[in-house]
């Protein structure tokens, strides 16, 4: 079994296409993720050595246990790319993307495409699991191709018979994207079907999720969009999990302070300070989410170019919903001074 599901129900970071990089990981970590994903890496772009391409690779100490994931469909290649990767990198596992319904992936073969095609998903499989030996390889699926293909058990066991160590189950189709429910009694029924540890994904946003979805027998459970708005929600479903007590969302002010502090370490990264605002600008999006104005403030963000900017607002919002918070005196008839 793989050490991180020892004695303890981790809580894992998505895999998410331009938010998943090293800072928003690392800040994952910090309050209180248990294991973190990369986002996912072309393997030709590897197996080619595209400078873009290993960027993505980079990761801190502080970040383990991370895994790399992968996509492609050529079983030599994938494998080759996965073993330069572990030669390299020498990540804490490996990790294959079934799942992705990207069309510019999928229509290449890669990500939830080998859902309709398990004889080239075994061969992908069984690749990556040999060439890195005794790398751990883990994968993570969508539970069929549209609701006529709910195929998810028969994907899961095969991919246990490849020697794959744990599973992350993604409770929708291909087809339905990000859109509707995620289907949980089929992530359920595959944690019940196979003897490796399965990770449940989809519709997580709040501690009680978490208790909820855990009673269908998952080893674990994976956040994506809730983490991507509020990284935070680690800590409290920590301490919910430890001592059933629900903790409150940070304040206003401690929240803001971590944006800023996202921002300005993205700027530092990239050496650009415009440019890291103007990439930031969708991020911002994300985290106004549950914040008071956020219509208000993602008008701001679509134009935003500057920390200095970013501080003002800021700093405007706070003044703002802390008078919004002054209780009003009750009218008693005694004039007050």
């Amino acid at each position: 079994m793989l050490p991180w599901f020892k004695d303890r129900f981790p809580l894992y970071v998505a895999p998410m296409a331009g938010i998943t990089d090293t800072l928003f990981r690392g800040y994952c970590k910090e309050f209180g993720a248990d294991v973190v994903v990369t986002e996912f890496v072309a393997a030709e772009g590897i197996f080619r050595r595209n400078a873009r391409t290993l960027e993505y690779l980079e990761f801190t100490e502080a970040e383990r246990p991370l895994g790399i994931q992968l996509f492609g469909s050529d079983p030599d290649h994938l494998g080759r790319a996965a073993q330069m990767v572990c030669e390299w990198k020498n990540p804490d596992f490996i990790d294959l993307n079934f799942g992705c319904p990207v069309n510019k992936v999928v229509s290449k073969n890669g990500g939830s495409a080998l859902l309709k095609d398990c004889p080239l998903l075994e061969k992908v499989a069984r690749a990556v699991v040999k060439a890195v030996a005794p790398h751990p390889v883990t994968a993570k699926i969508r539970i069929g191709w549209d609701q006529k293909n709910i195929n998810a058990l028969t994907t899961a066991r095969l991919l246990e018979d490849c020697g794959i160590q744990a599973l992350a189950v993604h409770g929708r189709t291909k087809e339905q994207g990000y859109s509707g429910l995620a289907d949980w009694e089929v992530i359920g029924k595959v944690a019940q079907a196979v003897q490796i540890p399965v990770i449940g994904n989809g519709d997580i946003q709040s501690p009680q999720d978490v208790a909820q979805r855990r009673s269908l027998g998952v080893a674990g459970v994976m956040l994506g969009r809730a983490a991507m708005s509020a990284p935070w929600v680690f800590a409290q479903i920590q301490e919910f999990l430890k001592t059933g007590e629900l903790i409150e969302e940070p304040p206003l002010e401690d929240r803001w302070k971590h944006i800023v502090r996202h921002c300005r370490d993205g700027a530092k990264r990239i050496g650009n300070e415009t440019i890291a605002m103007q990439c930031m600008r969708s991020r911002l999006m994300a985290y106004s989410r549950g914040f008071p104005e956020a219509k208000y403030l993602r008008s701001l963000f679509s134009g935003i170019a500057s920390l200095g900017e970013l501080e003002d607002i800021a700093g405007a919002h706070i003044v703002r919903n802390a008078q919004l918070a002054e209780p009003v005196a009750e009218d008693v008839g005694v004039a007050l001074a």
